[in-house]
C-alpha cells in the first residue's frame, strides 16, 4: 500500500498530464488495464443472479413511471442526500435501497476488493438506482455515460470514463460500465458501473 503523500504525488502526476490536448478527449492511459478488468471480474458480477434478479424485479415495477414520477423521485433522493450530509438520518428512499439484499452484495464486492473499487451502482432500463454500494448524489443516472452509454447502446458495449481526481480521498479514479444482459433474451436489461481506483490495479 503506498504512503498518503506518495499516493499524492501519483494523483498529481495522472491529472497533470490530462490537462491540455488530451483532457479534452477524455485521455485514460489505464484503458486497456480496465478493459481487460471489465471484461473478466467486472462482467462476471454483471452477470449474476443477484444483480440479473433484482434489475428485473426492479424493471417491473419502474416500467410505467412517467419522467414526471422520476424526476419526484430523482428530487426526493437528492434532499435525502442533502440532509445525510449535514448529519441528518438516512432518510426513506435511500434507506430502502441502500437495505436491498443486491446492495449489500455489492457492499460485499466492494469490501473484498481491497480498495480498487471505490463505487459501484447497478441500475435499471429507466437509469435508476436499483442497489448502490456507496449513497450516490442522484437517484437517477439516466443522463450520465454510466448509463447512455451502455445500456442504450446493447449487450456488448462498455464505457471507460476519463480519469478524475477525488480531491476527498487524494486518488485518481475512472468508472467503467457495462450494461446488465437477460440471459434468456439477450437484451440489455439494465446497466452497472463500477468506481475503480487505478492506483489499485
Amino acid at each position: 500500500m503506498r504512503t498518503w503523500f506518495a499516493r499524492l504525488v501519483v494523483a498529481g502526476t495522472l491529472v497533470l498530464g490530462l490537462t491540455g490536448p488530451n483532457a479534452a478527449v477524455g485521455l485514460n492511459v489505464f484503458e486497456t488495464e480496465l478493459g481487460q478488468l471489465a471484461r473478466t471480474r467486472l462482467l462476471e458480477i454483471a452477470r449474476s443472479d443477484a444483480v440479473v434478479d433484482a434489475v428485473r424485479e426492479q424493471n417491473r415495477t419502474t416500467a410505467e413511471l412517467s419522467d414526471a414520477g422520476i424526476a419526484e423521485l430523482d428530487g426526493e433522493w437528492a434532499a435525502e442526500a442533502a440532509g445525510r450530509e449535514t448529519g441528518g438520518e438516512t432518510g426513506p428512499l435511500i434507506a430502502e435501497t441502500m437495505g436491498r439484499p443486491v446492495s449489500l452484495y455489492l457492499r460485499q464486492i466492494q469490501a473484498r476488493s481491497e480498495g480498487l473499487f471505490t463505487e459501484i451502482i447497478l441500475m435499471d432500463a429507466r437509469g435508476l438506482n436499483v442497489g448502490i454500494s456507496e449513497v450516490t448524489s442522484d437517484y437517477w443516472q439516466g443522463d450520465e455515460d454510466k448509463w447512455q452509454k451502455t445500456f442504450l447502446a446493447g449487450p456488448h458495449s462498455l464505457h471507460i470514463g476519463a480519469l478524475e481526481e477525488d480531491l476527498s480521498t487524494r486518488t485518481v479514479q475512472s468508472q467503467v460500465s457495462l450494461p446488465v444482459v437477460d440471459p434468456d433474451t439477450g437484451e440489455a436489461i439494465g446497466a452497472l458501473t463500477f468506481g475503480i481506483d487505478v492506483e489499485e490495479l
